[in-house]
């Protein structure tokens, strides 16, 4: 898998947790091994242009993705996996420290930073959280892959909840 990790936010991150997580995530969703993504970590300033001009919505938001080739997880366990680009998700330290901080289990930034790499994973595999069933399938997976990764890593605590709107 080709992951890229860009940080133009002149804030400091955890990049390889978030390389991990997002690597742990697409093996999971049994991307294919060949796939590319890039992650890029903005500030508040650049996310709220960005925020606007792709969702017409005032203000910086945490994460944003830019699906490329609409890959799709494989609907059977013997299915081949498409290989493609799955393209690019924006993260924002610094909305992402402020929901850490918010959230009901307060956490870190870095910790909600690889809540939002999944998170924006999910979206660029056509996962949606408009409706509520959709929702409740989207923050389960969501919860699953960071709870399977945090093990693997031998993290301890709680999980971050989800804090993503």
């Amino acid at each position: 898998m080709s992951i890229d990790v860009n940080n133009e936010s002149g804030t400091e991150v955890d990049e390889q947790a978030i390389l991990d997580i997002a690597r742990y995530a697409l093996t999971r969703m049994r991307i294919h091994p060949l796939s590319e993504l890039s992650v890029i970590v903005v500030d508040a300033e650049a996310m709220e242009q960005l925020h606007i001009q792709w969702m017409d919505l005032p203000g910086p938001t945490d994460v944003m993705s830019f699906p490329m080739d609409e890959l799709r997880p494989p609907s059977k366990d013997d299915e081949e996996p498409p290989q493609g680009l799955l393209g690019d998700i924006v993260l924002c330290p610094e909305v992402a420290k402020k929901q850490g901080e918010d959230a009901e289990t307060q956490h870190s930034m870095d910790e909600e930073l690889q809540l939002l790499t999944v998170h924006g994973v999910l979206h660029l595999l056509g996962y949606d959280h408009e409706e509520p069933d959709e929702k409740a399938e989207m923050f389960g997976l969501q919860a699953a892959i960071v709870d399977g990764w945090r093990a693997e890593k031998g993290l301890t605590g709680p999980s971050p909840a989800p804090t993503v709107s």
